[in-house]
């Protein structure tokens, strides 16, 4: 079957060349009139764009990479698909790379030892140091995702995770609970740290917590959640247990929540659970689970924008801030419909 050119378009529509570039760029400079008889055009055709031609022309590989460290966690998945979605709306193909948060792995990313030319890299990494980052032989754009900014040496996107810890605690009050815990707990970034977060919201509100009741884990497991929920327990003592408790992901508080479900501990009624990242799995286990979700999508758009801005208009290295919302479900407040605020 013979391909339709843009020519071919441009003369069934009676337009020139650059009037269907405009319609296929989507730009608004061409009445409504002219775009619809471009794109009935486009649909007579079957005219599908030559990306290989279109990225020689434009001086682009045509291919960038998202870097993650497991492919297998739900987050990482959802924000792969949303990343493909906006990389496919400017003509780009994804190549995906999973480093298993191995320190060497990511050292090979950041020396640009790719199978081919790339545009950008968008990069969550677990390990590299802000130096390494900086110091990169690799000239290739690159934006950094997760909660581990490096701010000032590349572009990251991002949700204020110190916000989102002070969300979380505020819910947990608001619910009536007064000794709360965390399992996940980090003190890395000194301004965008939900355990320092936590612990200041915790404070602010004349709250209760322990250094024991802070937790943190060798992994992002439920194994792990459900392990630091276990120590936690068991070295209580004769002390008063926590009431309410903040994992830093969604895996380890289902892990907590099985733990402390064995237990003979009920939740909400005995401890409220909050997780984070709003995966699949939180919607249907029992009881459903109270997350924060941050948006994926936005994360993803934002990213693949800064590669195509750092293409364009090179300049200086930005924090962007992608949204986040509580949703509300039974871990936390007993019979209640989902509500999202």
């Amino acid at each position: 079957m013979v391909r339709a050119t843009l020519r071919e378009v441009a003369e069934r529509a009676g337009v020139s060349l650059k009037t269907v570039t405009n319609v296929m760029h989507g730009r608004s400079n061409v009445r409504e009139s002219t775009r619809a008889r471009v794109q009935a055009a486009i649909d007579d055709l079957g005219y599908h764009p030559n990306l290989s031609a279109r990225n020689l022309a434009l001086g682009r590989a045509g291919t960038i990479a998202l870097v993650v460290p497991q492919l297998d966690m739900p987050y990482f998945a959802s924000l792969a698909m949303h990343v493909l979605d906006a990389a496919d709306r400017r003509g780009w193909f994804v190549l995906i790379v999973q480093t298993r948060g191995d320190v060497a792995a990511e050292r090979r990313i950041l020396s640009g030892a790719f199978p081919q030319r790339l545009d950008g890299v968008i990069f969550d990494p677990l390990h590299v140091t802000a130096d390494e980052i900086r110091d990169r032989p690799d000239p290739t754009p690159l934006v950094l995702i997760g909660e581990r900014p490096h701010r000032g040496v590349a572009e990251h996107v991002g949700i204020d995770n110190a916000a989102a810890s002070r969300t979380a605690v505020d819910h947990l009050a608001e619910t009536g609970r007064t000794r709360l815990a965390m399992i996940g707990a980090t003190f890395g970034d000194p301004g965008n740290d939900r355990g320092a977060a936590f612990l200041d919201r915790v404070a602010a509100r004349g709250l209760t917590t322990a250094p024991d009741w802070m937790r943190p884990v060798a992994a992002n497991t439920g194994e792990q959640g459900a392990s630091a929920m276990a120590a936690l327990l068991d070295g209580l003592g004769a002390g008063d247990p926590p009431d309410a408790l903040f994992c830093a992901t969604d895996w380890l508080a289902l892990g907590a929540i099985r733990e402390l479900t064995t237990r003979g501990i009920r939740v909400p009624d005995d401890v409220a659970v909050v997780g984070f990242d709003d995966i699949p799995y939180g919607r249907v286990s029992t009881p459903t689970l109270t997350t924060i979700a941050s948006a994926r999508d936005e994360i993803a758009r934002a990213a693949v924008e800064s590669l195509e801005r750092q293409q364009t208009e090179p300049g200086e290295i930005r924090e962007i801030t992608a949204g986040f919302q509580l949703v509300i479900r039974e871990s936390t407040v007993r019979d209640i419909t989902t509500k999202e605020i």
